[in-house]
């Protein structure tokens, strides 16, 4: 019950905090339109690659050895100041390059990167060590503060005309904000300061020497296809595309919260016992790695093109990328919650490979199938290589621990999510019939709000195991679940 109510917690705090950035992007885009929002994601994509370089797996090796309960003060410094000695390499080699920098962006923006590179590596951290000490409700809470903090600051740019720079300047803001606060509360639950000795340090490289390509996975599953599709297409497109996957992320929300608060515990309990101990809670996690994604991959399909419509006419081209892309993340769900668990029971050199070849394949297939298809192949190739890995680490994690894969509580989320969208279509048909609403938000709002209802209520009727988390989780509830 307190794994589930943490994730709660933490998926309520992610779930505001996109909601926080819905608003804020819907306003940013009918003021701007497409095209700033292009030159802006491409900017944050560069942060985000040149944030692996800043981290090589570090982070995540912060979050492993402080999870495990020994010498938690001298491994915090040590990643600490290997992270800070990464960022002046990265940012001597983006200062070199600043004038190729800019005219990639098609901004000058290389001072803005740096900064907010910085920035990402501290947040990187601090949430880092917040995993690592359990406190991942802490660390979910920070989400809507960053998010919110971003969203007032780039509002209020672009409302006094700071267009672009404003953009890049409140998400500066945003990101400072949490790493101020989060750092406070990691010295409070941190021991003593101790220095790190050489074998903290060679601790956390033999960690992060594997896990270092994981951290290239998830910006890869995240930038990829913008930092490919800025050579091929106008930066409106790009813009379409980046509104069309943050549309997408808020189906992923609750998978990532899964994983975020099942990490340190599955750390701890593979420390004391035989990884085979944690079969159970890999079970669980498959369970709910896909719970609003399989709904959403449904949903996505029917009313794409209405929930982009409230971004402006302009984004109702990203349909079908927005339905792939959804697909694309729930295969990610998954995977996200196989590959946590690998290296949780230490065992990051699998890991390694999994995203060897995610890596590869996310590569050539955006390269291919971009040139080809153009935006429709970036979303393509994004979906077809998060599959193969996710078939990749399956293998090797089962290979390590006897667990079943949930087939028939995942069936009976797709027969749930099935009802569901007849319903929904039935109202979408009656909506495009009789313009009864006559608001195209108000109508996605409510077919979304009745979609969710039939989802919900169908599983609660047929998965028991669904009822007992439910009963488990939210005591209001219980007298009436109590079939």
């Amino acid at each position: 019950m307190r794994l589930g109510q943490t994730s709660a917690i933490f998926f309520a705090s992610r779930l505001f905090s996109s909601v926080i950035g819905f608003v804020a992007t819907l306003y940013i885009a009918r003021l701007l339109g497409a095209a700033p929002l292009g030159i802006y994601h491409l900017g944050i994509g560069l942060v985000s690659w040149f944030a692996i370089a800043g981290q090589v797996g570090i982070s995540g090796a912060i979050s492993k050895r402080v999870s495990e309960g020994r010498d938690r003060t001298e491994h915090a410094l040590a990643g600490t100041l290997l992270v800070a000695v990464l960022f002046v390499v990265v940012t001597i080699g983006v200062l070199f390059f600043r004038a190729r920098v800019n005219r990639y962006v098609g901004y000058d923006a290389a001072g803005f990167v740096v900064a907010i590179l910085f920035a990402t590596l501290m947040y990187a951290v601090v949430s880092s060590l917040l995993t690592g000490l359990h406190l991942v409700h802490i660390n979910g809470i920070l989400s809507p503060i960053k998010t919110g903090g971003r969203s007032l600051f780039q509002i209020g740019a672009v409302a006094a005309s700071a267009g672009v720079a404003g953009l890049f300047w409140g998400h500066l803001a945003g990101i400072t904000l949490v790493v101020a606060i989060g750092g406070v509360v990691v010295v409070r639950n941190l021991p003593s300061v101790a220095l790190p000795r050489r074998r903290h340090f060679r601790s956390l490289v033999d960690f992060a020497k594997f896990s270092w390509l994981g951290s290239l996975q998830s910006r890869m599953f995240n930038y990829t296809d913008v930092i490919v599709l800025g050579f091929f297409v106008s930066s409106s497109l790009i813009g379409v595309y980046s509104v069309a996957w943050n549309v997408s992320q808020f189906l992923i929300l609750f998978s990532g919260a899964v994983k975020s608060t099942l990490f340190p515990e599955i750390s701890e309990l593979s420390t004391d016992r035989d990884p085979q101990a944690v079969a159970d809670i890999v079970e669980q996690s498959l369970v709910y790695g896909g719970l609003f994604l399989v709904p959403g991959v449904l949903g996505g399909g029917i009313l794409g093109e209405r929930i982009l419509r409230i971004y402006g006419p302009e984004f109702t081209q990203g349909a079908l990328v927005l339905f792939v892309l959804i697909v694309g993340n729930l295969f990610m769900g998954y995977q996200n919650q196989l590959l946590n668990t690998l290296n949780a029971i230490d065992r990051p050199d699998l890991s390694f490979r999994v995203n060897a070849v995610f890596v590869g394949a996310n590569v050539v297939a955006n390269v291919v199938l971009i040139y080809l298809y153009g935006w429709i192949g970036a979303a393509v190739a994004t979906a077809g290589s998060v599959a193969v890995s996710l078939i990749l680490a399956y293998r090797y994690l089962s290979s390590i621990i006897a667990f079943e894969f949930p087939v028939r509580e995942i069936a009976r989320q797709w027969g749930a999510a099935v009802i569901m969208a007849v319903v929904v279509y039935g109202g979408l048909v009656v909506e495009n019939s009789y313009n009864l609403l006559r608001h195209n938000f108000v109508t996605v709002l409510l077919l979304v709000g009745i979609g969710a209802g039939v989802y919900f209520g169908v599983l609660i009727v047929l998965s028991s195991q669904f009822r007992t988390t439910v009963r488990s989780n939210v005591p209001p509830l219980e007298p009436y679940l109590s079939w």
